[in-house]
């Protein structure tokens, strides 16, 4: 047989997240992606209408984004054309000037002399050559006729129409993505409402056996992680998706309709740098799914350290613990190292990118423009539209990424969602008045769901009204299994068990449930007022009737001690022993006072004065009420009417006390080995 050497973590290991954090979570692929997004979808159907109203938004806001560069690629060419001055008219003065015939030219309105003609040629005359060119330099030199008609003049109306129209773009686009973000903020907020709602609702819907295999951790991730992140998923994810994609193809559309040379250079030293993204990526990942195993190694180990640190205390465990976390700790930070170092490339090479994408804008569309090819707001625009390409890949990917972790959350709720449920009894009957008490259990035959195993096997036994039936046996025997089985926390497989001759099964959950008080070993309280925990779900209860159940189990003058009494909140603050737990919840049963009686090792944690305190209380509270007594401690049930003797889910014994001693069988022989002293 192979010897595995056990390793300190390895124990309740479950899947984890990116952090270490339950499934479902960022970086965990869905097994069916798109049928689970089908199935959200039409969870958020009843929103259609106004999710595709947002996306519209996002879509159209995107858009007017785009329009700007082309508003300020013209903005940039009026100011362009209007601080150089206007040779066109300088050529068209000194043509009129040349065919005048020594007269007074009009141009524009503006008469020009015969002697501002002669100024006008002589300036002109002296830059070797009489043409527009020539007078760049020596504009100031002309006469002021000549200069008032070509001097440089930025169109401002043009200007500022141009401007007005970017505003009105920006403020539009700001508009809509505002729209859009109110609209999936307020629709993920209510199906993250209802989906809660959904599951809280589902979970007293579930049977017993599906939280057997689910732990608590699972069932709580999926409330709030899972719900979480289809949450911010549905309310970022899409929108943002939407927004890159348009804002990708777009941006691409509008540099190919301005020139195909200059989107020919740009997309090309783009797609340089993602494939240097690309090839990083490819080598992060191996580091990432070692930096999660890592992860969950760790955090196994600080669990299972955490959970038991009374015992590696105990054994001076200390040294090989910390010495275990400082090996797990550095392959952690090794990975972690590696994969988060990748990681961080990211950003810098996107800034490479688009600064890349700059470059080859700024080169090609100078030679271009220098060759009168393109303007120069052509080359602005370019330079807007190359941001715009490249930085909507990166939120893709993110999105894409968000869609698949909203996927893997969605599948865990879903599954959740349409887990088999318990029967419909809405046709069973709801109540069952003036009960006596008497219970009888007809061969009952019981295995768990999902096991082959026969655990109680052929039990048959009848409990009179008022009687003190004690279930007595080895661990594992079925004693706490019977319990349930009466509770209808599990339903049997075969034979029957009654209530007053009213078989459990032909009755509601509920109707069963009302009939029973429980005091179990594992206390349970909530956080809230010592008051509330008393009289948890019984209507009316008297503050006199709270009080007697208080002063029975040894209770009120502990109470009474503490800052605020009945009215103190129970939490982190307010420390109580395990014992005063138990009286505590002794004292609900009491309070609660059902014809029928559960005891399920009631005084396990007590001390021996306290117990046979509440025992006392106990024998009056079970007075003229049907009790099982489940117990380990066999002296503590002594005085019960009947005694069920289990071994591997079957009655072999019952009767009294004194009977079963003096027969001398299995039960004389576990109530004698509790006494037995060890020479």
């Amino acid at each position: 047989m192979e010897n595995k050497e056990y390793r300190p973590g390895q124990m309740k290991r479950r899947p984890m997240g990116p952090a270490g954090g339950p499934p479902g979570r960022g970086g965990e692929k869905a097994k069916d992606l798109i049928g689970t997004w089908k199935k959200l979808l039409g969870y958020c159907r009843r929103y259609k209408v106004v999710f595709v109203i947002a996306l519209i938004c996002a879509a159209a806001g995107t858009v007017l984004t785009l329009a700007g560069p082309d508003q300020l690629s013209r903005m940039t060419d009026v100011v362009t054309e209007g601080i150089a001055p206007d040779t066109e008219k300088l050529g068209e003065i000194i043509k009129s000037a040349a065919t005048s015939q020594g007269a007074d030219v009009v141009v524009d309105g503006v008469t020009i002399s015969v002697q501002d003609q002669l100024a006008m040629m002589d300036v002109l005359s002296e830059q070797d050559g009489e043409d527009a060119q020539a007078a760049l330099g020596v504009l100031e030199e002309l006469p002021d006729s000549v200069y008032n008609l070509i001097k440089p003049s930025i169109d401002m109306g043009k200007v500022a129409e141009i401007g007005f129209l970017l505003i009105a773009f920006y403020a539009l686009s700001y508009l809509l993505s505002a729209v859009q973000g109110c609209i999936m903020a307020t629709v993920t907020q209510r199906v993250s409402q209802k989906m809660r709602s959904d599951i809280s609702g589902k979970i007293n819907r579930l049977p017993m056996w599906f939280y057997n295999r689910t732990t608590t951790g699972d069932v709580l991730s999926r409330v709030t992680n899972d719900v979480d992140t289809i949450g911010q998923s549905l309310n970022q994810s899409i929108g943002n998706l939407i927004s890159a994609a348009v804002l990708f193809f777009g941006s691409l559309f509008m540099m190919l309709i301005t020139d195909r040379w200059m989107t020919l250079a740009a997309v090309a030293s783009s797609l340089l740098g993602f494939a240097i993204m690309l090839a990083i990526m490819g080598k992060s990942q191996k580091y990432f799914t070692r930096q999660q195993k890592h992860l969950g190694e760790l955090n196994g180990h600080i669990e299972e350290i955490y959970a038991g640190h009374t015992v590696v205390k105990a054994y001076n465990g200390e040294a090989k613990a910390q010495e275990t976390f400082d090996t797990m700790n550095r392959n952690l930070c090794e990975s972690g190292f590696r994969a988060q170092g990748l990681a961080g490339l990211m950003m810098p090479i996107m800034g490479f990118i688009g600064n890349l994408g700059y470059v080859a804008v700024c080169v090609v569309g100078g030679a271009m423009a220098l060759n009168g090819r393109i303007t120069f707001g052509v080359i602005v625009a370019f330079m807007m539209y190359v941001r715009y390409f490249t930085q909507p890949l990166s939120q893709i990917a993110q999105a894409i990424q968000s869609l698949q972790s909203a996927g893997a959350a969605g599948e865990r709720v879903f599954e959740f969602l349409e887990a088999e449920e318990m029967e419909d009894e809405s046709g069973k009957i709801e109540t069952l008045d003036n009960i006596r008490g008497k219970v009888e259990f007809e061969h009952v035959r019981f295995g768990y769901e999902d096991s082959d195993v026969t655990v109680i096997h052929d039990f048959s036994a009848v409990a009179e009204p008022g009687q003190k039936v004690a279930i007595v046996g080895p661990t594992g025997a079925g004693k706490t299994t019977m319990v349930n089985l009466l509770m209808r926390f599990h339903e049997i497989q075969g034979g029957e068990i009654r209530i007053d001759g009213m078989p459990t099964g032909k009755m509601t959950r509920e109707a069963v449930h009302s009939q029973f008080c429980m005091v179990l070993q594992d206390t349970w309280l909530f956080e809230g007022t010592v008051r509330e925990n008393l009289i948890y779900c019984t209507e009316n209860a008297s503050e006199e009737k709270m009080r007697s159940a208080c002063k029975a189990v040894g209770l009120d003058h502990f109470i009474r001690t503490l800052p605020k009494g009945y009215d103190t909140v129970l939490n982190d603050q307010v420390n109580l022993s395990q014992g005063q737990k138990q009286q505590l919840t002794i004292a609900r049963a009491m309070i609660a006072d059902k014809p029928i009686l559960i005891l399920d090792e009631a005084t396990s944690s007590v001390d021996t004065r306290t117990e046979q305190q509440i025992q006392s209380a106990m024998d009056k509270l079970m007075e003229n009420r049907t009790s099982f007594v489940i117990a380990h401690r066999l002296s503590t049930i002594k005085n019960a009417d009947l005694i069920l003797v289990l071994k591997d889910g079957d009655i072999i014994e019952s009767g009294s006390h004194e009977r079963l001693l003096a027969q001398g069988g299995f039960y004389a022989e576990l109530y004698n080995s509790q006494f037995e002293q060890v020479s």
